[in-house]
């Protein structure tokens, strides 16, 4: 089954320094309907604009996945860690309780994008508190998974996380170890078919799955998307 979650319905702000898109509650957007979905707590899409930054916060319990589209970042964090992420690289971060992080623009003439995905942690691991990788052209690419196979970056909980880039009329398959699944187009436009359910994406959008096995991503064009495959 699919449901999809068009880019127009999603939460919106517009700080100046800030812009962002909000597929579930976030900040000053609540949707008591929408308070993420099985461990994906949140996926926000952020621009930052040149030379911006967000101060030191805490998160909960859970490992954050940045992944820069476009710029470069510098994440720190107040145990004195340092790590440097340019567009091409996604990097994960095992928050920790009582440790605060940074986020900082580094170009002073150039916005930072970036997507950034939270999912709840399982506070027995223990995993490197920053972890870096660079995205290649593979397609399916394998981000992230619970034991770091494929090279991927180790998450604290059993979710899977790909990416898949396609060429118009170019076709994917997924296959799905999870019960649920969030398919979210970065850009580009594609039809998804599942075991028994056909649907259209914008650039933007997503779709909440369940109960599936296997996905077939079609790009209609050039395609961006990660497919995040959840437990229960």
């Amino acid at each position: 089954m699919m449901t999809t979650r068009c880019a127009s319905a999603c939460g919106q702000a517009d700080f100046g320094w800030l812009q962002a898109r909000y597929s579930f509650s976030f900040g000053h957007y609540f949707d008591p309907e929408l308070m993420g979905y099985a461990a994906l707590r949140v996926l926000n899409q952020e621009v930052l604009a040149p030379g911006a930054a967000f101060q030191p916060r805490t998160y909960p319990q859970v490992d954050v996945l940045n992944l820069v589209l476009q710029g470069e970042a510098e994440y720190r964090d107040s145990e004195g860690h340092c790590l440097t992420l340019q567009a091409g690289e996604a990097m994960l971060l095992s928050a920790r309780q009582g440790v605060s992080y940074s986020e900082i623009n580094c170009s002073k003439d150039r916005p930072l994008t970036r997507m950034q995905l939270w999912l709840s942690a399982c506070p027995q691991r223990e995993n490197a508190l920053l972890q870096r990788i660079h995205l290649t052209e593979q397609s399916p690419l394998l981000l992230a998974s619970p034991d770091g196979s494929e090279q991927s970056l180790q998450l604290r909980q059993e979710a899977r996380i790909w990416q898949v880039m396609l060429q118009p009329g170019e076709q994917q398959s997924v296959q799905l170890q999870g019960a649920r699944a969030y398919l979210q187009s970065i850009h580009g436009a594609l039809n998804v078919y599942s075991s028994a359910t056909q649907v259209q994406l914008q650039c933007g959008d997503g779709a909440f799955i369940r109960d599936e096995q296997q996905l077939i991503l079609q790009a209609e064009t050039p395609l961006r998307a990660l497919v995040i495959d959840l437990p229960v």
